[in-house]
Parts: C-alpha cells; structure tokens; sequence
C-alpha cells in the first residue's frame, strides 16, 4: 500500500535549507522536499510513531531498504530510485543523522547522442522558416545557434536579458546554482541574435527577457521544444533531436576537435569533471570529421 506522504515541518525546513542557503532550483527544491516527507511519512508508520531529528539517529540500512521497496511498489525504476537514495542521503546528512550504508540500485549511464552538424543547421532553418511571422524566426534561428554554439542549457539562454546588448565576443551565462560564466559568442551567433533584436517589435530593456514570446512576454521553453518537435518530424530526425541534444552536440564536437576536458568543464558550467567525461564515451575520430566539414569553427 503507497505511503502517503503528509506535510512534515522538518522537511519543509530542509527545503528552505536548499533554497536560500544552496540556492537549488525550484524543481530540485520541490522534488527533494517530497522525498523527504515520503521518507518521514513511511517512517512514521514503518515504526509507529512520530518521526524528528532525534528518531531519524535509528535509521538502519533495513528501514531504507523497506522504503525503497515501498517506491517500487508505486512504480519507480532504477534511475528514479537511485535520485530518491540520493535525495534521502542529503536529507539525513543535514538532520546530523549518518546515513547507512546501503548500494543504490544500478543504473546505466546513457551515452549522449550528439546531432550532426548538418542536421542542426537543417533543424534551425526548418523551425525559423515555418515561423509564423518573420521576426519569430529570427528569433529561433538565433535561440538554436546560440544553444549549439555556445553549448548553453535553453533555460540559461532564455534567462538572457537585455543587458546582454550589445554583443561582445563573450557571453555572460547564469547556469545551476546562480553561477556565472563566460562563454565565447561565435560571429555567426552574435549576426543572428543582432537580427532577431533588429526585427523584435517588442522594446528592448536591460531587465526584461532577451528572447520574447509572440505577445511580448519571455518566450516559455514549451514553445521552443514543440517548434523542434515539428521540424524533426518533417525532416526524419530521431526523438533524442531536442534543444537539449544541441549543447551535447556542441560538447562531443568540440571534444572530437581535441578540447581537453578542464575547458570543457568550464564551457558547460559543470560543477564536476565527472559530468564533463561522459562525452570521451562518443566517437572522436567520426566526431572530428564532420565537424572539420560542417562546424561553423572548422
């Protein structure tokens, strides 16, 4: 029978904790809230009574076993189950409980897939050109450039403001976390955002949305990922074709052109290398051709 999971003050403190103090995202905050109040709330019942700082010290490698058996039986898998064993570590880490010792589940790491340069150029165009009005794709033409050759997350690009004008060599990014760093802008890139600010019909100011929805307000990243939707239909692209596919593109493109990992590291904003390495799974030698043919920094 799933655990219901009730309102606990102490994991609606945790919460607090990762937000003002570790300044995580809103959904990051939002989904390690709920794990801790399904860890309490099973707690509770699993031992019959109310659940605190103090009660969490007896927790035992068994009791975690038994809530995790309970999430898989409302359906989680390995993947899912391992974030939920992390989301608890943290948890317990900050009530000052030490966390048994208990191996999380398997889970395998997924190779990215990169999308050929060719392809990103084709994907751009389809979506800039079925555009309902000229200037909306100029602004998508530049939005999926600068994704690609910038290798920035879609939510770091559309948290660009105006401030970005003018246009440098480099651009100054938000990722996880609030942190900043500097990206090198590609000329093709700097053109196309230039473009897309000339045809704008919306005003430009310093604090609000760089990229603007057809009404004027920030462009919502749903519209840019049901625009790529419909373009890798009509082209033939395979479904992992998604804004997101574009900064792993940009990653293994510029490893297979002989980028060594730190720099990586620090083009992607990852705050740990292990993050970067994934991309030395990929083909460098394929990697390193099509990039010489088709990548606007060959």
């Amino acid at each position: 029978m799933p655990v219901v999971a009730l309102p606990h003050p102490l994991a609606a403190d945790w919460a607090a904790h990762l937000s003002r103090d570790r300044r995580r995202s809103v959904h990051t905050v939002r989904a390690y809230h709920a794990t801790a109040d399904r860890l309490l709330a099973f707690l509770s019942q699993h031992w019959g009574g109310a659940i605190d700082a103090k009660a969490l010290a007896a927790i035992t490698a068994a009791d975690l076993r038994a809530f995790l058996a309970s999430r898989r039986g409302d359906g989680l898998g390995n993947a899912s189950a391992a974030r939920e064993l992390s989301a608890v570590r943290g948890f317990l880490e900050w009530t000052g409980t030490a966390s048994p010792r208990l191996r999380g589940p398997k889970v395998a790491k997924g190779i990215p897939r990169p999308v050929a340069p060719a392809d990103v150029i084709a994907l751009a165009e389809d979506v800039a050109e079925d555009a309902r009005e000229p200037w909306i794709g100029a602004r998508d033409w530049a939005l999926l450039l600068l994704l690609y050759g910038g290798g920035l997350r879609i939510g770091e690009a559309l948290a660009l403001t105006g401030a970005a004008m003018p246009l440098g060599e480099t651009l100054t990014v938000t990722g996880k976390r609030a942190k900043t760093r500097i990206v090198p802008l590609l000329p093709q890139v700097r053109v196309a955002i230039e473009e897309y600010v000339r045809q704008c019909p919306w005003p430009l100011l310093r604090t609000e949305a760089l990229f603007r929805g057809a009404r004027g307000g920030p462009l919502d990243p749903a519209v840019v990922r049901l625009s790529v939707r419909g373009a890798r239909a009509r082209l033939g692209l395979g479904e992992r074709t998604t804004p997101h596919a574009l900064r792993h593109s940009f990653a293994t493109h510029l490893l297979g052109r002989g980028a060594d990992l730190r720099s990586l590291q620090q083009l992607l904003g990852h705050a740990s290398l292990s993050s970067t390495q994934v991309y030395t799974a990929v083909d460098a030698a394929h990697l390193l051709d099509i990039y010489r043919h088709a990548h606007p920094r060959a």
